[in-house]
């Protein structure tokens, strides 16, 4: 079982990696957008930085930590704890 939870961490460290690599790009999406579509000010591109970094990196970090949950046995034991309980009602 130890050997699944590291697995699942060097995998989720790995995924965590990925997203905010593609955070980076949608950042640099938007910018390109805002450039050719409008003007750039300083208060526009630290907003716009600032949410589209963190929106990305929350949303898909959060599906990343269900996975990660899931693949290192966190979920099974909550499912094992809570079906023995029913048991003994």
């Amino acid at each position: 079982m130890s050997s699944d939870r590291q697995q699942a961490i060097v995998e989720f460290k790995r995924i965590m990696w990925w997203i905010a690599a593609i955070a980076v790009l949608m950042v640099a999406g938007a910018m390109t957008y805002l450039y050719l579509t409008s003007t750039l000010d300083a208060n526009t591109v630290i907003a716009t930085t600032l949410g589209v970094f963190f929106s990305v990196l929350l949303g898909c970090g959060l599906f990343a930590a269900a996975f990660f949950s899931d693949k290192s046995g966190y979920d099974q034991n909550v499912t094992d704890v809570t079906r023995s309980e029913r048991d003994r009602e």
